[in-house]
């Protein structure tokens, strides 16, 4: 695990507290060489603060984003919409705000880890889900369009397989946050509706919003086509 952040008292003190669980630590102080050491494929996991000498946070997630889907937590010492927001529109898997409980921290990496190697939500019996021009293939964690493959973060993977799995009905946002995030989902909280709209600009932009669809108030729900590979029209 990677954790890239100037605080370098914050750092030993993480380092103490995950190592027993197993976690193999690397800390570094600054933006440049934090983009490096995480596009290096050297790690797993990914801990970016968003305060950070040279190249700050959201910048460097930017460009890893580019070229590697490694699992993001972001920290931020601003709790405000606008940081948060920011983070999951570059990419990020979670975030959290300083200060934090170190439990808490686990239990978010624990619970992407889980997202990340299949286990958040249950494979049953069916590897491959097919929906019109949509293939979802859970044990290659893969997703393709017509034929083309469309990178997904360990995040919006999970929310479209919970959506396929459940193509025709709605799925409460609750649930998803549950199986994709891995918490309740929070009053003001809209982590959920921005991996949502990533996941939907993916899917192909206003082809996406027929494919998900939302129910006001309640959820989501994946749109089964009535025939060919068209959305119905309502």
């Amino acid at each position: 695990m990677l954790i890239v952040d100037d605080d370098k008292v914050l750092c030993t003190l993480l380092k103490q507290y995950l190592e027993p669980d197993g976690f193999d630590i690397e800390t570094v102080h600054n933006g440049e060489a934090g983009l490096a050491l995480a596009l290096s494929g050297q790690h797993e996991f990914v801990i970016l603060d968003v305060m950070l000498p040279g190249i700050g946070g959201f910048e460097v997630l930017r460009r890893l984003r580019t070229a590697s889907r490694v699992p993001v937590l972001m920290l931020t010492a601003r709790g405000g919409d606008t940081d948060r927001i920011l983070g999951l529109e570059y990419g990020a898997d979670d975030y959290l705000p300083k200060p934090f409980n170190p439990q808490e921290l686990t239990a978010r990496i624990r619970a992407i880890q889980r997202r990340v190697q299949g286990g958040g939500i249950g494979l049953r019996d069916q590897k491959i889900i097919e929906i019109g021009s949509v293939a979802l293939d859970i044990q290659a964690r893969r997703v393709t369009v017509a034929s083309s493959e469309i990178e997904l973060t360990s995040v919006e993977f999970s929310l479209i397989e919970a959506l396929m799995r459940q193509a025709g009905t709605v799925v409460t946002r609750d649930r998803l946050s549950k199986l994709a995030l891995g918490r309740k989902l929070q009053r003001q909280d809209r982590a959920l509706d921005v991996h949502i709209g990533h996941l939907r600009q993916k899917l192909g932009g206003t082809v996406g919003d027929d494919m998900i669809r939302t129910a006001r108030s309640v959820g989501y729900v994946f749109v089964v086509p009535r025939e060919g590979n068209a959305p119905p029209n309502e």
